[in-house]
């Protein structure tokens, strides 16, 4: 009986976010290491972020620790 991913289908092969080539075992989820350092300087510049509930330059809620302090 042959085994099928969860899903139904053949998984596609896995695609650099970058460039969109196939990527490779050592590099994954990219297809290189430049691709790699290009995403890390994205994170590293700010271009990247997480969004927040936080205005930008409003301070950190004060938490009971912080009171004890």
């Amino acid at each position: 009986m042959n085994a099928m991913p969860e899903g139904g289908g053949p998984r596609k092969p896995a695609r650099c976010p970058i460039c969109g080539k196939p990527a490779e075992a050592g590099n994954r989820p990219f297809c290189s290491p430049r691709c790699k350092d290009l995403d890390l300087g994205r994170w590293l510049d700010g271009r990247y972020a997480i969004p927040t509930e936080e205005a930008p330059g409003e301070p950190p809620p004060v938490t009971d620790r912080d009171e004890q302090e």
